[in-house]
């Protein structure tokens, strides 16, 4: 018996938009959302994109949404790994090494990212002697408090 394979959409539909959106919104990839045999091709999507302004920006709102989970999930990440207390650490109750590079490496994966994607919000902070472009120089006061704090390091 023949296998029946089931078409991915080409055209643009709302409620296939919306879907994307929502996937999207709730930190899924877009790639991983076209690995969906129901959702449209990822080159279709991005195509769609192309063509339609409105579809563009709706992507582009959802994906600032999907960040935020992203950075929602920094936090879980590292409460879970230290909730788990399980691993090779000669059973004292604490997370292995194994667990804990792992979770380094989720943490500072997504934290490229965001840096990337935001980084107005999560980019790389300027030296406390240095101005970041628009901003006003810093008080004595905050540089006394910046150095105050590199030395403590």
């Amino acid at each position: 018996m023949a296998k029946r394979t089931t078409r991915r959409p080409t055209q643009f539909t709302s409620a296939i938009a919306k879907a994307i959106g929502a996937r999207l919104a709730a930190g899924e990839t877009l790639r991983a959302i076209c690995r969906d045999p129901a959702m449209p091709r990822e080159a279709v999507v991005r195509g769609w994109a192309a063509q339609r302004p409105a579809f563009a920006g709706e992507l582009r709102r959802a994906r600032e949404l999907g960040y935020a989970t992203l950075a929602d999930e920094l936090l879980e990440i590292a409460d879970a790994v230290l909730a788990g207390g399980s691993g090779n650490d000669k059973g004292r109750g604490r997370p292995g090494t194994d667990a804990v590079q792992c979770a380094r490496l989720r943490i500072e994966t997504r934290k490229w990212l965001l840096a990337r994607a935001l980084p107005g919000l999560w980019g790389e902070r300027p030296d406390a002697g240095e101005k970041a472009a628009g901003e006003r120089p810093l008080s004595y006061e905050a540089l006394v408090l910046a150095s105050i704090k590199e030395s403590d390091k």
